[in-house]
């Protein structure tokens, strides 16, 4: 992988104390497993267990230890059982893998990863939710020395603010905000990535002088408009993800995605409305689940509200609001809620987070619930 990453579980032993004696191995589990490039140890784990976020406990990785053993591409992994019945991978030094061209390479920077990040790569380093109050406060491109709507590599750029000279700047682009789907209360502004640029010039807004930069490189398009922050801001990879539950209960949305769809399935990313303010971390796993269709139930059977007179509809919407009273020969049963998928967050802000869907039983659809209860 391009981007090592030490993949440290810190101070678990409270969370998956209670979990180590329901550990299930699943039946078609290999006894040996050869690691492959690309392969995270999300992806090896969920081949032994049906729950891959429990790999803490398979693995059986040390919190106290600074540099636990790391496994690259090549490894044999073993299945294995301690004293106690518990089973554990482990890599099997007895096997060597021949190749009529063998070659010692430094391992270093192949290590595996825990998640697979150049799924969540692009939203580590290129996406930002950002509050809207903010963005109304930080520099913003004005123009450039070409009369051009659009500002490309080795532009020069001229920007309202007073930025340091020499000082690196990430551009954005404002997108829609993102929004609480029940209050509409926005939550944050999407920001999307589009160049980095190096003031050479400093500016003095109070007298009208622009700061001056230059283009160094470019992902899309700037535009007048897209505002500034410093290089590296909110863009910094985790050194390791720290994978596990919620310790209290906690209940939010499923309200967007980066790629603007409805529906998604695994390795896909999308946004909650659940952030630091509600004690979401980085790690967090969560559960999603979605509400069964309400039924009325009235003279001439149980029947979903879409297949309801517009009778049956009004008296369902009357008995909703006055507690089943409004009629006694139509009910509106609200049914359960059913769990659906999984998803782990991995970037955490205010009052929103990205997390990456790592299970689905059925398609995952905004407005989908993520749950621990």
């Amino acid at each position: 992988m391009k981007f090592p990453l030490v993949a440290i579980i810190l101070a678990l032993s409270t969370s998956f104390g209670a979990i180590a004696d329901v550990l299930k191995i699943k039946k078609d589990a290999p006894k040996q497993y050869v690691v492959k490039k690309g392969d995270t140890l999300w992806d090896i784990s969920g081949i032994y267990l049906d729950e891959p976020w429990l790999w803490p406990e398979l693995w059986q990785m040390n919190p106290q230890i600074d540099n636990p053993h790391l496994i690259y591409p090549g490894d044999a992994l073993a299945l294995i059982y301690d004293a106690d019945g518990n089973p554990r991978l482990v890599i099997n030094k007895a096997y060597r893998k021949l190749s009529p061209q063998g070659r010692i390479t430094p391992k270093g920077l192949n290590a595996i990863t825990t998640l697979p990040l150049q799924m969540i790569k692009p939203y580590l380093s290129y996406e930002q939710a950002i509050n809207s109050d903010d963005i109304k406060n930080m520099p913003y491109v004005l123009g450039a020395n070409e009369n051009t709507k659009t500002q490309t590599l080795g532009h020069i750029l001229y920007v309202k603010g007073d930025l340091k000279v020499h000082g690196a700047y990430a551009i954005y682009n404002e997108g829609e905000p993102y929004r609480d789907l029940n209050t509409g209360e926005v939550l944050a502004t999407r920001a999307s990535y589009v160049g980095m640029a190096r003031a050479f010039r400093s500016g003095d807004e109070s007298n009208g002088v622009p700061s001056s930069l230059r283009v160094e490189s470019v992902k899309r398009e700037i535009k007048q408009g897209d505002f500034l922050m410093p290089a590296m801001e909110g863009q910094l990879l985790p050194a390791y993800f720290d994978i596990h539950r919620p310790l209290e209960p906690v209940e939010g949305q499923v309200i967007a995605s980066p790629r603007q769809v409805r529906e998604f399935s695994t390795m896909d990313v999308v946004v909650l409305n659940l952030g630091s303010e509600q004690n979401i971390e980085p790690g967090h796993v969560l559960d999603l689940e979605r509400e069964s269709p309400t039924v009325i139930d009235g003279p001439r059977g149980p029947r979903y509200p879409e297949d309801s007179s517009k009778f049956e509809k009004l008296l369902s919407d009357a008995s909703q609001f006055f507690s089943n009273k409004a009629d006694e020969d139509n009910t509106t049963w609200k049914m359960p809620k059913e769990k659906v998928g999984e998803l782990i967050v991995f970037k955490v802000y205010d009052k929103v987070s990205y997390a990456l869907i790592t299970k689905n039983q059925h398609p995952i659809r905004v407005g989908d619930i993520a749950v621990i209860h």
